[in-house]
């Protein structure tokens, strides 16, 4: 026994209440036990690399080379983006590719390269494969963007998975994004990333790693071209990152280099290179198009821990509506539940919710569930009695199922990797429909099993079906929560097929946004915490889920007005805009902080309800192209270093900039421009970019600009659709693009391009649509004018 381990388990039956200490001291000793049995014990290992080239096997878009001790499959598909496996990995099976075999590209070739080396000539980059093992990616000029060092592997003498490690290099001047959720981003410094789902157990800071989404994505941005590299792995492991240096003209440069080491599972990844949109639209294109939030989704959402009665929603939605203050969407937490068991109401505090949310809906709010993966393990639980039936849950290598410890207590875990399991939980939604909830929020998914000391999860010996294949939880642990995603996302998709499903999870994996998008999670109330919360959406983005915010003014503790107005600022400029707390949280309603926050918040309430027609055109760009809502200033300049190592301000969209305050004190802020004319919407002042330009920001607001020439479909005051055009400079030409869409169903809406132009003193702006040029057919609004 370990008496450190021993110590905690006293510390835990004292600081939890004696129930559920005793519980989580049990589970954490049964997990151990569990992987002391259930593990295949990993004795003496032998190190292997590739060796030397034997052989060369072409095929269609690329080929095999055969090597002493491995083999490397490369194939280069239609749309571009480039794969390859070793030891005979093929793309298949994938749980992040919506096609796991898309089309070879007919014109790759495999062929001889100098020094012995093959290559594979692609559209937008060579691949070099050298005689002992090295994979070389190349853009069209030959300019090498990034060079994998042969890789080695650790095999168990008796058999068994083996670990393995791929040591990269990349341009000197690169810089790493990505990753999956990384409150320390989102540009990545030096340092170790682990790739494992995990709850932190408290709120957090820019200083924890790992968070709830972890995945092996890689944006590497550099002069020459950016590319982005996805490892095809699910395992537990590592990436450790260098940024490279440059020798200030002497030649002496030091490549930044990438170490990735996995505990088991493939070696395959998939490359793709370009500009950012490229990228992203090419990634978006394996991984599947994000889901298409509803249009209310797009607006305000109000939610606490502790809405303790109908009556207490009751008073918060009166508030909103006493002060004039759009909202949307109230949230219920795990408190609306019966003893805290998913998929039940408790009847004494909410004993009318379909009436509620009824009111609620006809005052256009709507209500939305969180939903837990674990089912109480109790006989007489409906749902814990269907999953039986079923054969739902997660069992253990004994045969039986996996018990962990989660707020209902004593708890089961569904298996969402088992295809049955996946389609009996999606119909569980129907309950929760009954109720009137139009939307879901998945927590505790990553899995979560309270634990005394150990890690907070399943056993890592717990059996998965994963989909047929079988395995256990080292294998299943990061996509556990994409399997609910999927479950509850093509539930609602056959209970409701006339609307669009409203779902976001706080774990995930690559593919994610296929379902739906993410929050946060549990970041911590303060200004790092303030910091953290950017960071996770802008490098959530640049891994292809579009969807995500924080918890305005954190989820613990007792924000400072100006703290809490400055969170809330930049809540309304990023997709999902919610205030959310803890139960022993100070409150969060904007009216709980004085009079001046309280105007304040409702300009930016406001203005976020007259930006819905924007944010609406970006969810459908980034259904259609991959590109998230929030970009990096170097979205369109990646070549700008200035701009890429700016971590404090983003574009929303093509059209705004967006300079959020994220210090205490501040009332002016610096903001690197990109090159052309930028428009404060407030004072309408220019400026030109690229440059650093100093700007006004009074607690009433934080400075955000429009590009010149830019077109926004933004709510006009009679509610209608309009177009806010941006004065062009003179001499130059923009444009924008709009996607009239305000509902909840199927319809897939033309894509408007607006292009807009000087003449004279006037600005002449001019729609092409499927039925050729035209006048706008809506109202438009210029401005900009008086600063040119």
């Amino acid at each position: 026994m370990d008496g450190r381990d021993l110590v905690r388990s006293v510390k835990a039956v004292g600081s939890a209440g004696a129930a559920q200490g005793l519980r989580t001291v049990r589970a954490a000793w049964r997990r151990r036990r569990a992987d002391a049995s259930g593990l295949p014990a990993r004795g003496a290992e032998r190190a292997r690399v590739p060796g030397p080239v034997l052989s060369v096997e072409p095929g269609p878009g690329g080929g095999i080379v055969r090597f002493t001790r491995s083999e490397l499959r490369i194939t280069v598909t239609a749309g571009g983006a480039v794969f390859w496996g070793w030891d005979g990995a093929g793309p298949e099976p994938s749980y992040a590719l919506t096609d796991p075999s898309p089309e070879p590209d007919p014109r790759a070739l495999l062929e001889p390269d100098k020094d012995g080396a093959w290559r594979v000539v692609a559209e937008r980059m060579t691949v070099v494969v050298s005689r002992h093992g090295a994979v070389e990616v190349r853009t069209p000029g030959g300019v090498t963007l990034r060079r994998d060092l042969p890789p080695r592997w650790w095999e168990p003498v008796g058999g068994g998975q083996a670990r393995w490690m791929q040591r990269s290099e990349v341009a000197a001047d690169a810089r790493f994004f990505g990753l999956g959720g990384r409150a320390s981003g989102p540009r990545l410094r030096d340092g170790t990333y682990r790739l494992w789902n995990t709850d932190p157990g408290h709120a957090f800071g820019p200083g924890d790693d790992p968070l709830y989404i972890t995945m092996p994505v890689q944006l590497v941005v550099a002069d020459a071209a950016t590319h982005l590299v996805f490892h095809d792995n699910t395992w537990d492991g590592s990436v450790t990152l260098r940024e490279g240096e440059e020798g200030a003209g002497s030649g002496h440069d030091r490549a930044g280099s990438s170490e990735l080491r996995m505990d088991g599972g493939p070696l395959r990844c998939w490359v793709m290179v370009g500009n950012p949109p490229r990228v992203l639209h090419a990634w978006a294109s394996l991984t599947g198009a994000a889901a298409l939030p509803p249009a209310w989704a797009l607006g305000h959402h109000h939610a606490r821990w502790g809405f303790g009665s109908e009556e207490e929603v009751r008073r918060v939605v009166g508030g909103y509506h006493e002060r004039g203050l759009p909202l949307e969407a109230v949230h219920l937490d795990i408190d609306h539940f019966e003893a805290h068991q998913v998929f039940t109401v408790d009847r004494d505090r909410f004993p009318k919710l379909p009436v509620l949310a009824e009111e609620l809906r006809r005052d256009g709010i709507r209500l939305v569930s969180i939903v837990d993966p674990a089912v109480k393990a109790e006989p007489g639980n409906a749902v814990h009695d269907s999953g039986t039936v079923e054969d739902a849950f997660v069992r253990d290598a004994a045969g039986e199922p996996v018990r962990g410890v989660v707020w209902p207590g004593e708890v089961v875990y569904p298996d969402f990797t088992r295809a049955r399991t996946r389609r009996w939980w999606g119909g569980l939604y129907e309950e929760r429909l009954s109720q009137g909830f139009a939307g879901f929020w998945h927590d505790m998914n990553e899995p979560v099993s309270f634990a005394a000391f150990g890690e907070s999860t399943l056993p890592r010996s717990a059996r998965h079906d994963l989909d047929g294949r079988g395995g256990d939880h080292r294998e299943a642990h990061n996509v556990y929560a994409l399997g609910m995603a999927r479950a509850g996302y093509e539930g609602l998709r056959e209970l409701m097929p006339q609307e669009r499903p409203f779902l976001f999870s706080r774990s995930g994996w690559a593919g994610m946004q296929r379902y739906g998008g993410t929050w946060s999670g549990d970041v911590a109330t303060g200004w790092p915490g303030l910091r953290a919360s950017l960071s996770l959406v802008m490098g959530l983005g640049l891994c292809g889920v579009p969807y995500s915010g924080p918890d305005v003014g954190g989820f613990d503790g007792s924000p400072s007005p100006e703290l809490y107005l400055r969170w809330f600022q930049l809540g309304a400029y990023l997709p999902l805009f919610r205030t959310h707390a803890s139960l022993r949280a100070g409150r969060r309603e904007p009216w709980e902080f004085g009079d001046d926050v309280l105007g304040h918040a409702r300009v930016a309430l406001v203005e976020r309800r007259r930006l819905l027609p924007y944010f609406m055109t970006l969810a459908h760009l980034a259904r259609r192209t991959g590109a998230p809502y929030v970009r990096p200033v170097w979205w369109g300049s990646p070549e700008d270093r200035a701009l890429r190592d700016c971590e404090d301000a983003f574009l929303l969209g093509d059209c705004l900039l967006v300079a959020p305050v994220l210090d205490p004190g501040a009332d002016r802020r610096a903001v690197q421009l990109p090159r052309g004319r930028w428009y404060d919407t407030v004072t309408e002042v220019a400026y030109e970019g690229p440059a650093q330009v100093l700007i006004d920001a009074p607690l009433s607001r934080i400075p955000v600009l429009a590009r010149a020439g830019a077109v926004l479909p933004v709510r006009g005051e009679d509610g209608g659709l309009e177009l806010e055009v941006w004065a062009p400079a003179r001499g130059r030409t923009g444009g924008g693009l709009v996607v009239a869409d305000s509902g909840d169903g199927w319809e897939e809406p033309e894509i408007e391009r607006y292009v807009t132009r000087r003449k004279g003193k006037r600005v002449i702006v001019e729609r092409y649509g499927e039925d050729g040029r035209s006048e706008p057919s809506l109202p438009v609004r210029v401005r900009g004018l008086g600063a040119s």
